[in-house]
């Protein structure tokens, strides 16, 4: 079984995730540039986490032989802080760079104005530089997000086959399909989606353009949720060709429509900027 993971922070996890990831079937992830739990007070923090994902965290998956590919935004709950919204100025300088596969995660936090403010420039900014867009549903409201969500982005210049819309439930899958957009859902161990829920929606909606991830991050989360939906698909019956739709060609079609996607993983360095990932004598 081979996994892309089209959403997990692994900043925030260990080196045993990188491993157990690849040994579970993970050859390929998108880390989306998101809300570190300490809110952020200048815009100079996000540079610097920007360059990490840019640099550092694809030499640390490159060691594990998993390929690794980010998403650069302004965070909807960060764009409610007037201190953070700079970043967006600076932005386009990070956009051309050949890791970056997409805008995000931009979308909503609290429907705040600032944040109408923040998606519809960002949608413009992934138009301009010919790149999908990964919009985060908000956790509250999570129907009247997304109604106000393709709202936005059917006035924006993106198309929504360009846009994916993720941590969507049984509340909001019918209407993301109807929105033409690409349905993404998080698979967690006690909130947003599980496996038994993801295959039922599955076994109701179909396997095109339906994304899966782990959205693993610093809280209550599992990197390997993934390999456990495929699981699940094929113990209620799925073929191991829809498993790879959903669990890898799904993410590489849309991941692929930024023209760069590079999924084969080059000998890893040593060492990145003088660092290792070892500790210790070698």
């Amino acid at each position: 079984m081979r996994i892309f993971d089209p959403h997990i922070h692994m900043t925030s996890r260990t080196t045993d995730d990188y491993r157990a990831m690849y040994d579970a079937g993970v050859r390929a992830l998108v880390e989306p540039s998101f809300w570190l739990g300490q809110p952020r007070t200048s815009p100079a923090s996000f540079f610097d986490y920007f360059d990490a994902l840019l640099g550092w965290e694809p030499f640390r998956a490159s060691q594990y032989g998993i390929a690794h590919h980010c998403t650069l935004a302004l965070n909807p709950k960060e764009a409610n802080d007037p201190r953070c919204f700079p970043v967006l100025d600076a932005l386009p300088r990070y956009l051309v760079k050949d890791s970056v596969v997409a805008v995000g995660e931009i979308g909503y936090d609290s429907m705040t104005p600032a944040e109408d403010i923040a998606l519809a420039t960002q949608l413009q900014l992934a138009a301009d530089h010919g790149l999908p867009a990964l919009v985060h549903t908000p956790h509250r409201d999570k129907l009247a997000g997304l109604h106000r969500t393709v709202d936005v982005v059917r006035e924006s210049h993106l198309p929504p086959e360009r846009v994916l819309l993720d941590h969507l439930n049984e509340t909001t899958v019918e209407h993301a399909i109807d929105s033409g957009c690409w349905a993404g859902f998080s698979i967690y161990p006690d909130t947003k989606m599980d496996e038994d829920r993801m295959v039922t929606i599955l076994r109701t909606y179909g396997t095109e353009k339906m994304l899966v991830n782990s959205a693993a991050d610093w809280g209550q989360s599992d990197p390997l949720k993934t390999r456990k939906v495929g699981d699940a698909m094929l113990k209620a019956g799925f073929t191991e060709d829809d498993v790879d739709q959903v669990l890898w060609r799904n993410p590489v079609a849309f991941y692929g429509q930024s023209g760069r996607l590079q999924l084969d993983v080059a000998a890893p360095d040593p060492q990145h900027e003088g660092n290792s990932i070892l500790r210790g004598g070698e």
